[in-house]
């Protein structure tokens, strides 16, 4: 029987007949690809897509916004490389600071413009390096006080004792160049110095280091067990490797006191919280709470490692800062370093201090 299609019918046949006529390893190639998942699909869903545009999409960033980061972790990353190149080439110049900003080399006061009576010494290191010294004798009529020397005036007033001050290799008058083995020679050359004079009794020697002086002192004592009657240290720090993370933060994870990657980057290490733990000696520590460039705990380390001295003290002042503690402590400051003197340095009267 004939069918009679309508325009509309004959279309879909049409369209339906187009549809057969792949084929037929074609068709059934087309059928297996529609019930089987692709996959290409599967990949991307189990690792990131190699496409730059994909990965900023797929992590929720944008392409501009994943090499905003990219730069930012390069920049900061150069900067950081920029620094340890500055750290490693002007190192000395951080620890050492032979002239104070605003003033000279030259000495600005002297002790004859204080009535002090005085002595220029003049002293040849071990490596040969010329060295430029004071011995102040002491002189119960002193009055007169300034500049640095206001604190040896009080100091040989309250204390009673003569006053050795060194300026270290570069500092000063002195020739050559600081470095921590050139301050250690320096200082042996100043206390072979005092043991070797007839005017002095060589067994009430005490050496005192405040900030990078006291660093210097642990190393002499230590070096010199029996030669020294006490010590008295302020203000100073357990190792420029701990300081370093202090002047510079990011470095804390880098370099410090315990093992870290670049520590032997540093060369002038002052590790005193392991020299000290060498020094039997009584030790007088003196810590201001304010101090504003060495962070009171290392003091406090300092005491914790320093088992082996007998006795060990520590006093501390509430307001003291770095350079004037002092000040600030008054007569108590003396008074705690007298106390301590006459309680376990040898002798009582006319103490030779370094």
């Amino acid at each position: 029987m004939p069918v009679e299609f309508s325009s509309r019918q004959r279309r879909q046949v049409q369209a339906s007949t187009g549809a057969a006529s792949i084929s037929p390893p074609q068709a059934q190639q087309q059928q297996q690809q529609q019930h089987r998942p692709s996959r290409q699909q599967w990949l991307s869903l189990s690792a990131p897509s190699s496409s730059p545009q994909r990965r900023g999409l797929q992590s929720g960033r944008s392409p501009g916004m994943t090499g905003f980061f990219n730069g930012l972790l390069y920049g900061l990353g150069g900067l950081a490389s920029v620094c340890l190149i500055l750290l490693v080439a002007f190192q000395e110049k951080l620890v050492y600071v032979p002239v104070l900003p605003g003033l000279t080399r030259e000495y600005p006061i002297f002790p004859s413009r204080f009535r002090l009576q005085y002595e220029d010494v003049w002293l040849r290191a071990k490596d040969g390096v010329k060295l430029h010294s004071w011995f102040i004798k002491f002189d119960p009529p002193i009055r007169d006080i300034a500049h640095r020397l206001e604190f040896i005036d009080i100091m040989m007033q309250y204390l009673r004792c003569n006053v050795f001050m060194l300026s270290y290799r570069g500092y000063g008058a002195s020739d050559g160049s600081p470095s921590q083995w050139g301050l250690t020679q320096d200082a042996q050359a100043a206390l072979e110095h005092l043991l070797a004079r007839d005017d002095i009794d060589q067994k009430r020697i005490a050496v005192f280091g405040r900030s990078l002086g006291g660093a210097v002192a642990v190393q002499l004592v230590k070096n010199n067990p029996g030669k020294v009657s006490v010590v008295i240290l302020e203000n100073t720090f357990t190792s420029i490797l701990e300081m370093a993370g202090i002047m510079m933060p990011f470095l804390k994870h880098v370099i410090g006191h315990r093992w870290k990657p670049l520590n032997f980057l540093v060369r002038s290490q002052w590790r005193s919280l392991d020299a000290i733990e060498q020094i039997r000696e009584p030790i007088l520590f003196i810590s201001g709470l304010k101090d504003e460039m060495i962070p009171p705990t290392h003091m406090k380390k300092l005491y914790e490692a320093a088992k082996s001295a007998r006795p060990r003290l520590m006093v501390e002042f509430s307001t003291g800062m770095h350079m004037d503690t002092w000040i600030h402590g008054k007569d108590a400051y003396w008074r705690a370093i007298s106390n301590f003197l006459n309680q376990y340095a040898s002798g009582a009267d006319d103490r030779d201090t370094m």
